[in-house]
């Protein structure tokens, strides 16, 4: 597979595609007015305490609260005896764990979402090239992607002895076959890491940042240490130099293949980044058989709807819509990607009859979905044929970036029918006819609805006019939206 990152950096803003095949898989963006918080340590407030959620408010600097659960406190399990003795955990009670007024120190997990406020979590990881640091554990943990029972053995033996009362690691997928010395290198550097954030935290005595986690050109390679990355291009010649530092000194894989590019043409348009990303923004996702997708996002989950369209198959029914639905299955895992779309996801496939069919199509989307660095967990066909799965999500999905809500519908993605809008009006004019004295009134509405009022609505407006017994003129605004109107008294 052939996989390459294009990076596009502007002083507003920093755009990361990751193309696979020639193709656009993953789009990041990075805004220097919104810069993402996940990874962030901070020293935070418990502002309040949620007894009836098992969750506190925490103040940690930002314009909302954020969010710690109680399962997300260190050593806050405990465990006890369930049924036939069988050990369970259970998660102590949040006004045991902590208390109003206390200083704590905080990760982001989750960057707010929404009206939600940042997700967090006293459990401190740091990350760097092959090894995260973990402040509070005692074991050595590795990567369940490494698979030799051998390296597994030798890694953990190298660094289990950097481990001490202070924090230990886990070992990355990028560790396979790295050498001691670039291990220990890497848990000195993260040693000392955690040191400057301990000294930090001594001397702050209010709600602040004690850790930042690095800009996202600098996230994106240490994240794809690992990778078989063909070529990593940057549009940018300052960030280039910044990264090519960063990866000489602890990604080396990785400056073989970093490149500055100076071209003319815009580097998104290269694979045609640019139109892809509109295409993400739309909810219909056409198939190349003739069959297509409608994705909805909303505030609880997204769904998916796969449709045959045009494409009406070259046997029977049945063929034809299992053939749809495999095809559907890799546009869905690519479109999970793409627009970061995480939560609750229920798919919709084409109903089909045959076990074997249903089996296949199952594997064929699981299969796509194993490509996803985002941990996916799919329930399987539930009793009405309906694919129910979860996506980790740690970041706004791209529409939720990209746009805002529409003005005119303010989100419900329809408006109202012309015939509705003068409908309401001319109840409205009645309204205030009955709570005020007025010789006259005048209408100030959309083109579309006063054109409506003045022929196919104009018989209901002038038996109006009689039951009131006052003149209604009607005035075009121009930039009133569809919906929007007012009733002035004269």
């Amino acid at each position: 597979m052939s996989i390459e990152l294009l990076i596009n950096v502007t002083p507003s803003e920093s755009r990361v595609a990751l193309i696979e095949n020639g193709v656009l898989q993953e789009i990041q963006l990075e805004r220097i007015g919104n810069l993402g918080i996940v990874g962030n340590i901070y020293l935070g407030k418990i502002s309040r305490v949620l007894p009836g959620m098992q969750a506190a408010f925490v103040d940690i600097g930002l314009e909302k609260a954020a969010f710690l659960h109680a399962s997300d406190i260190v050593n806050s399990a405990s465990i006890v005896e369930g049924v036939d003795d069988t050990p369970i955990k259970k998660v102590q009670d949040i006004r045991e764990l902590v208390r109003q007024g206390q200083y704590i120190m905080v990760q982001v997990v989750k960057d707010p979402l929404g009206t939600k406020g940042a997700r967090l979590t006293t459990d401190i990881t740091i990350p760097s090239r092959y090894l995260v640091f973990m402040p509070d554990a005692t074991h050595v943990g590795v990567s369940q992607r490494i698979e030799t029972e051998e390296e597994r053995g030798r890694l953990k033996k190298i660094v289990a002895e950097y481990s001490d009362e202070n924090g230990s690691f886990i070992v990355r997928t990028a560790a396979e076959g790295a050498s001691e010395a670039e291990l220990r290198h890497d848990a000195a550097f993260l040693q000392k890491l955690w040191q400057k954030v301990v000294s930090r935290r001594k001397k702050t005595s209010k709600a602040s940042i004690l850790h930042e986690d690095l800009t996202l050109a600098f996230r994106t390679l240490r994240d794809y240490v690992g990778e078989d990355m063909e070529r990593i291009r940057v549009d940018s010649k300052l960030t280039y130099q910044e990264l090519k530092l960063f990866t000489e000194e602890f990604v080396p894989i990785l400056s073989q293949v970093l490149e500055y590019y100076p071209g003319e043409r815009p580097i998104f348009d290269l694979f045609d980044v640019e139109n892809e990303i509109q295409k993400a923004l739309h909810r219909k996702v056409t198939l190349k058989s003739g069959g297509y997708l409608i994705i909805d996002q909303t505030e609880a989950m997204t769904t998916v709807d796969v449709n045959t369209g045009a494409f009406v198959g070259h046997r029977n029914l049945e063929e034809t819509i299992f053939n749809t639905n495999v095809e559907a299955t890799s546009a869905i895992a690519r479109q999970l990607r793409l627009r970061n779309l995480g939560g609750i996801i229920i798919i919709d496939f084409i109903d089909m009859v045959s076990e074997d069919h249903k089996r296949r199509v199952m594997h064929s989307l699981e299969s796509a979905l194993a490509k996803d660095r985002a941990k996916a967990n799919i329930n399987g066909l539930s009793a009405l044929g309906l694919v129910e799965m979860t996506r980790k999500r740690t970041r706004e999905s791209l529409e939720h970036i990209l746009c805002d809500v529409c003005p005119a519908c303010s989100g419900r993605g329809s408006q109202k029918t012309v015939e509705t809008v003068c409908y309401e009006l001319l109840r409205e004019i009645v309204r205030v006819n009955r709570a005020y004295d007025a010789d006259k009134f005048v209408v100030y509405a959309a083109p579309a609805v006063c054109e409506a009022l003045l022929n196919d609505e104009y018989h209901n407006l002038a038996e109006l006019e009689l039951f009131i017994g006052k003149q209604v003129n009607i005035q075009v605004e121009s930039l009133y939206s569809q919906e929007q109107f007012d009733v002035v008294m004269m």
